[in-house]
């Protein structure tokens, strides 16, 4: 599969981590078309860039807490057409939880010590500005813990929760099948248990599998 040219945004406070990004992403065939180190900084190149992907950190000054994806979610509410790609040391479960409570397409978080390809960095762009979903597994344990959804979670067999987590993940069907290594078919089944044991029914306008997700995920960070 050939990757269109993506138009990145790239909020990183530290000055080296965000020279070296922007030298690396342009030899992948992304033009970062501002970058900001600072929550207001990226918050005005959204704002007048409209990119394909924002690229966040968590903790940007001035406190260095949470500034970078408070911006995140304030990105979404107002730019919902600009997918977000929080790359960072840290989970922040309540605000990830805010930030994929209006759906979950066209949303990332990976953590910066777990991935360990530059490839898989640039795939997951592509695939957040295509309005997939990218979740680091160890954010999606955090969201995991505690919270009322976990009554329902713990209906599911251990494979359901395996192909549940897999497509929060982001991942399809057919990629789930090779994971797991079992047939496509066999995750059909799975995904089509999980829907109804969380009372997904079918409709026209619904998204069935981002609502499986955010189920399992929405109110486990409060």
């Amino acid at each position: 599969m050939i990757n269109r040219h993506l138009r990145v945004v790239l909020a990183e406070d530290s000055v080296i981590l965000r020279d070296g990004m922007v030298e690396l992403l342009g030899t992948r065939g992304c033009e970062v078309v501002a970058t900001a180190g600072t929550a207001p900084d990226l918050l005005a190149a959204v704002a007048e860039h409209r990119p394909d992907v924002a690229v966040v950190d968590i903790r940007m000054p001035p406190t260095h807490t949470d500034e970078g994806i408070r911006a995140a979610v304030e990105i979404r509410a107002t730019t919902a057409e600009v997918g977000i790609l929080v790359f960072s040391q840290h989970v922040e479960t309540a605000w990830a939880a805010r930030l994929l409570a209006d759906g979950a397409a066209g949303i990332g978080y990976l953590l910066k010590e777990r991935v360990a390809r530059t490839g898989e960095f640039v795939d997951a762009l592509h695939r957040v500005a295509e309005g997939g979903t990218v979740l680091d597994p160890e954010v999606v344990n955090h969201l995991m813990r505690g919270g009322q959804r976990r009554r329902m979670v713990d209906t599911l067999t251990p494979r359901e929760r395996d192909v549940l987590e897999l497509m929060a993940q982001g991942h399809s069907n057919r990629s789930i099948a090779a994971l797991l290594v079992v047939s496509e078919r066999a995750v059909e089944k799975h995904v089509a248990s999980v829907f109804t044991k969380f009372g997904l029914r079918a409709t026209d306008t619904d998204n069935r599998r981002v609502k499986a997700v955010l189920n399992y995920l929405s109110e486990t960070g409060s």
